[in-house]
């Protein structure tokens, strides 16, 4: 049996810089990984089959449309000696959260068969069944913090970034990220962008120069997601998440991941567990969780 744990993934900036001609997006996103996280098994049998099991399994779809068989069908594809097997997903993360849960589970697939089968991680065949299953699945087949660019296909190198205690927060909404790109649309068509000039926290990551916490949040704080209006157009409890974090003593800044619905924000250590007791307290039904930004 082969193991990895599929790691909650974080946009801490999103550009979306345009639309091509293709309907992908062109993105620029700063990309870390936090410790909340699902765990799947490879185990040895005739055919590829899934079974999902924990407290989110229900919503994460039948193994016809899960993305963990779609990455396990495009390595084949890739790779035609591949041996597959039965997967076990112990499933905890939000879906269709902004945290790229299936397709942090989609990457642990293909460690798990790389593994199984001799392969490494670097091998050609792997990233590009990566790419094939879907857009965020490259950037978590290594999970350490990264520069997203392109549609997701292209990476930076690996990032030094300070470790940034933080608290995670999920509404418990689904927020389907295709209705958060056609709200962004309808945005632009009425107030087009301004030009893209680049994003200050990613142009900071990559220099690896004198990245302190300070710095680093300063210059996140100046850069943004420009997914988070739209999504709060679709759902409107995430400006609520918005602001319950903002008030919270010791928030740094307050953010949403991805196309949402999970909001991060940034605090001292001590201030981050006390923060999600007290949010936890007075939103028992949603999602929190007291974690560290960084690798998994």
């Amino acid at each position: 049996m082969f193991t990895e744990f599929a790691p909650a993934k974080i946009n801490l900036t999103l550009r979306v810089i345009k639309r091509r001609d293709d309907g992908y997006h062109e993105l620029e996103s700063l990309v870390v990984f936090a410790r909340p996280r699902d765990r799947l098994s490879l185990s040895s049998a005739s055919d590829l089959s899934l079974k999902a099991s924990g407290p989110t399994a229900e919503l994460a779809g039948d193994e016809a449309t899960n993305l963990v068989i779609k990455a396990a069908k495009s390595l084949k594809a890739e790779f035609p000696a591949l041996s597959l097997g039965q997967f076990d997903l112990w499933k905890t993360l939000p879906v269709a959260a902004g945290i790229g849960g299936g397709s942090s589970d989609a990457a642990a697939a293909l460690r798990c068969l790389a593994q199984a089968n001799g392969l490494k991680l670097d091998d050609p065949r792997v990233m590009a069944a990566a790419r094939a299953t879907g857009a965020d699945v490259p950037v978590c087949l290594d999970p350490r913090p990264r520069i997203m660019r392109g549609t997701g296909e292209k990476l930076s190198r690996l990032l030094a970034l300070p470790p940034l205690p933080a608290v995670l927060v999920n509404p418990r909404v689904a927020v389907p990220t295709a209705e958060v790109f056609n709200a962004l649309a309808a945005i632009r068509a009425k107030d087009s962008p301004k030009s893209y000039a680049g994003c200050t926290a990613s142009a900071l990551a990559e220099s690896g120069k004198g990245v302190t916490v300070g710095s680093f949040v300063d210059a996140l704080s100046r850069s943004g997601n420009d997914l988070q209006g739209a999504a709060i157009s679709v759902q409107p409890i995430v400006a609520d998440v918005l602001t319950a974090l903002r008030e919270l003593p010791g928030c740094k800044l307050a953010r949403m991941s991805g196309s949402g619905a999970t909001c991060f924000a940034l605090f001292d250590r001590a201030d981050a567990a006390r923060a999600a007791k007290a949010l936890r307290e007075k939103q028992p039904g949603w999602w929190v969780k007291a974690t560290v930004l960084g690798s998994a």
